[in-house]
């Protein structure tokens, strides 16, 4: 088998997560978090949309995390989305970071808003 190391050429990666953190580019954040490829910043969860439908224009698809579980995500902020234009993907936390990771190492444009697992 061989191992090809992955470049995200500046991009910003979301190295592991744990109880109610997410370790990004070598950097620990508590609580929920939005990442793109220029960084990560607190995201205030489902009911703070306007940082999500700022990502229009720069991002394509959006994963959002929903915690250990896949849950919904609730209807009023998908359609939110939808209607600014972003994909949205919804899965837990673990599978969206994952997911994200494997896209932006393409260089495609993505963003993930994730909620953390909790112990």
């Amino acid at each position: 088998m061989q191992l090809n190391e992955i470049r995200f050429d500046g991009a910003t990666p979301i190295d592991g997560y744990g109880p109610g953190f997410f370790r990004i580019a070598g950097q620990v954040l508590s609580g929920p978090i939005c990442v793109t490829t220029e960084g990560a910043r607190s995201w205030g969860g489902y009911h703070d949309v306007s940082s999500l439908t700022a990502l229009v224009g720069t991002v394509d698809v959006l994963f959002i995390g929903t915690g250990a579980e896949t849950a919904h995500v609730p209807a009023s902020l998908r359609e939110a989305l939808e209607e600014a234009g972003l994909g949205v993907e919804a899965m837990n936390s673990p599978a969206a970071a994952r997911t994200y990771n494997v896209l932006l190492s393409e260089g495609r444009r993505v963003a993930a808003a994730l909620i953390p697992v909790e112990t």
